[in-house]
């Protein structure tokens, strides 16, 4: 597991020991990044379910201005604890151990970009993305990129959010929301 692109591009994260934390795969995150290349430049970043912390690392190594990273898992934080401090991004970073739901309920900023990968099998995401439609923290023009089984259904937006696209690679799925101007 590694950044991609960007100024700490090359760098390796630290891994999870056991299977409670799931990687993106490299495969699937540069796909994402590909996509979402233009909206992250100075961008205000949500890394939920953030595990390691590589999404929101990799979005601060492509120019993002900041990232909160939240996890129910100690060891979810720990793991992004040490990433964020072997990339130096300390100052940029915020990291809170917190429930999905129950930190969107409670935030008091908005964001330009959320990363949504929750534990597959679980309703986490269709409970995250309902919470966010329902608590609009997100910023006009911004988006969520979810990553999902491929058969997962995923609810209908709710206005000023409206579903974007949705891109398979093999098992897994992207799927993007975006927020209305």
């Amino acid at each position: 597991m590694r950044i991609i692109s960007g100024k700490w591009r090359g760098r390796k994260l630290n891994t999870p020991k056991n299977e409670e934390v799931r990687p993106t795969s490299d495969m699937v995150k540069e796909s994402a990044f590909n996509i979402i290349q233009f909206e992250i430049e100075g961008a205000s970043v949500l890394d939920l379910f953030c595990g390691t912390g590589q999404l929101g690392l990799e979005a601060l190594s492509r120019g993002a201005k900041s990232c909160v990273f939240t996890d129910e898992s100690p060891e979810a934080i720990a793991l992004t604890l040490k990433n964020t401090a072997l990339c130096g991004a300390q100052d940029s970073a915020e990291i809170l151990r917190r429930e999905a739901v129950a930190y969107l309920k409670s935030a008091r900023r908005k964001f330009d970009v959320v990363f949504l990968d929750p534990p597959y099998d679980t309703e986490l995401l269709g409970k995250t993305l309902e919470t966010i439609f329902a608590f609009d923290i997100l910023n006009p023009g911004g988006i969520i990129v979810c990553e999902s089984r491929s058969d997962k259904p995923l609810p209908e937006a709710e206005p000023p959010y409206s579903a974007a696209k949705s891109y398979r690679y093999g098992k897994i799925k992207l799927s993007l929301y975006r927020r209305g101007e």
